[in-house]
């Protein structure tokens, strides 16, 4: 990545209220960007959002992407160079329960958003987030290829499909180069892995169930311990999609395409071997089990193949699995001594980027 393109650049960034917007709010705003945020108010609490103070160095509206003039009034007074779209219903196990606010957010969200770039002249790279999960999965052991069929059982992971669909339409209707007589912006989707960090309090999502029932003192639920994720640290996706949005930017209609940011094939892992290294981590006697009963049907083994990001991008995980999980420890163990979060999280973001940059 290349700090100085961020510098003073006009970001448009959905869903900023979020765990991994948050994170990425943060790195924008440290890389000297102007940002502006689009986001419903945060879905947990505590959200990172709040505790590290990350609305209060840049613009940040609340409204509902599935609100199609206010998402359009917000970018038009913005006037971004550059669109992240992050905003979405982001779990497997609530899609099931809301299948419809599920679609409407994630497919029709993103078609809103898509709509008020194509009335946002300035706008030059577009960054639509969607998910490992938009993948028909036949539960094989080798990673997932941007040009393998997209699918999904469970609401969510169709409607992340459904999503990619969506911009692939849109960039062939609307997005051609600006000499055919389209938009000039080019759009990319990013397909991204199982993300970990420091300031996820997601409902039914593994670290935050573990790290909740270790600070409670009592063994955590494991629903699925012997299902394959490919884990990283949030930073590391969120490095793919400024890298792609830099490459977007500059090399236009060439990089316009899906794009698959996942961890090395060591760091798919069983849901058991992540519970024993973080209880391992957090000591104090934490530990964990597996109950008994019925659940939703989850996908028991995924992988993605990043070889493209690698080539044509020169994007590489830099941070292994125990690191990125050693990280999440030292997080919510500063939290709960009482550490200033926003240093705390800029100091990793910080020491990442150094890392990458060397």
């Amino acid at each position: 990545m290349n700090p100085s393109f961020w510098r003073d650049r006009r970001v448009f960034l959905t869903g900023h209220t979020g765990f991994k917007g948050s994170w990425l709010a943060l790195w924008l705003r440290m890389l000297g960007a102007r940002v502006t945020g689009f986001a419903l108010p945060p879905p947990t609490n505590p959200s990172l959002f709040e505790l590290a103070g990350v609305g209060h160095d840049m613009r940040s509206v609340l409204g509902d992407v599935r609100d199609a003039a206010a998402l359009c009034r917000a970018m038009r007074e913005a006037e971004p160079e550059v669109v992240l779209h992050l905003a979405a219903q982001p779990l497997v196990r609530a899609s099931y329960d809301a299948p419809l606010e599920t679609f409407s957010t994630n497919v029709m969200g993103t078609a809103n958003l898509l709509e008020a770039v194509r009335r946002s002249p300035g706008v030059r790279s577009v960054v639509i987030v969607t998910t490992d999960k938009c993948y028909e999965n036949r539960e094989q052991p080798w990673g997932y290829r941007e040009a393998d069929p997209l699918g999904g059982h469970d609401p969510y992971s169709s409607s992340k499909a459904c999503t990619e669909l969506v911009v692939s339409s849109f960039r062939a209707s609307y997005f051609a180069t600006a000499a055919s007589g389209g938009h000039a912006a080019a759009i990319a989707t990013a397909r991204a892995g199982n993300v970990i960090g420091g300031g996820d309090w997601a409902a039914e999502r593994l670290v935050p169930d573990l790290l909740a029932a270790f600070e409670a003192g009592v063994p955590a639920t494991i629903r699925h311990p012997g299902a394959v994720r490919p884990w990283q640290h949030v930073l590391e996706p969120l490095r793919g999609y400024l890298e792609l949005a830099e490459r977007l930017h500059v090399g236009g209609q060439a990089y316009a395409e899906a794009w698959n940011f996942g961890p090395g094939e060591d760091d798919a892992q069983p849901v058991a071997w992540i519970a024993d290294t973080l209880a391992s981590l957090w000591g104090r006697g934490a530990t964990w089990r597996a109950p008994t009963g019925l659940h939703p049907h989850e996908t028991h083994c995924l992988r993605l193949d990043s070889s493209k990001a690698r080539a044509r991008l020169g994007w590489r995980p830099a941070m292994r699995l125990p690191d990125a999980l050693a990280s999440v420890a030292e997080w919510a163990l500063a939290r709960k001594a009482g550490a200033d979060l926003r240093t705390l999280t800029l100091d990793q973001i910080s020491t990442y980027q150094d890392a990458v940059l060397a």
